[in-house]
């Protein structure tokens, strides 16, 4: 931040905490206080978290024409640099910024895993990583909705309930923003 403005800290929401009630109010203040929380002790090992970044760099290492061999279909693969932009009003085209989504691999009643992966020759341990990965954050994200629904004084299964995790559109988006 520049000059003397104050620096906004997050708050931090332990997702361990045997106090389901207390984590809710602390969810349900830190968004509508601030919008964003830091989520601790959600049980992704630091080995999965470093091994993820170490893959993702590997990809986004590889040259542009090995990338576009994947390139993004149903809301799956690579975006090159300038391929997406969040804010359409702006003056620069696209973001500075490329990207990799994954998401679940049975698609609707479709049998066939809609995602891409790179070859196994190129990135042996990547696919198995990242599909880990997913279904880790999957795993958090199920607890973390939870938390939301006692946060919104709602019963804790209500999204279980309703049929919102049973086919869950979750994705997860891998992004690399080069050094400027």
């Amino acid at each position: 931040m520049a000059g003397n403005a104050e620096q906004l800290e997050l708050p931090l929401i332990d997702l361990s905490s045997p106090d389901r009630a207390c984590s809710a109010k602390s969810i349900r203040k830190a968004c509508v206080d601030h919008g964003f929380f830091y989520l601790v002790n959600h049980g992704i090992e630091e080995l999965v978290l470093q091994q993820v970044f170490q893959e993702s760099k590997k990809f986004f290492s590889l040259p542009l024409d090995e990338k576009m061999k994947l390139g993004y279909k149903d809301h799956r693969g690579y975006t090159p640099m300038f391929a997406e932009t969040l804010d359409p009003s702006s003056k620069i085209k696209g973001d500075f910024k490329e990207g990799f989504y994954i998401g679940p691999a049975k698609f609707s009643d479709s049998q066939v895993d809609a995602n891409q992966w790179p070859s196994d020759d190129v990135l042996p341990c990547w696919r198995a990583t990242m599909e880990s990965y997913y279904e880790k954050m999957l795993a958090v994200g199920k607890s973390l909705i939870s938390l939301i629904a006692l946060a919104l004084d709602l019963d804790d299964l209500f999204f279980e309930k309703i049929g919102a995790l049973y086919q869950p559109m979750a994705f997860l988006r891998l992004l690399h923003y080069p050094g400027t």
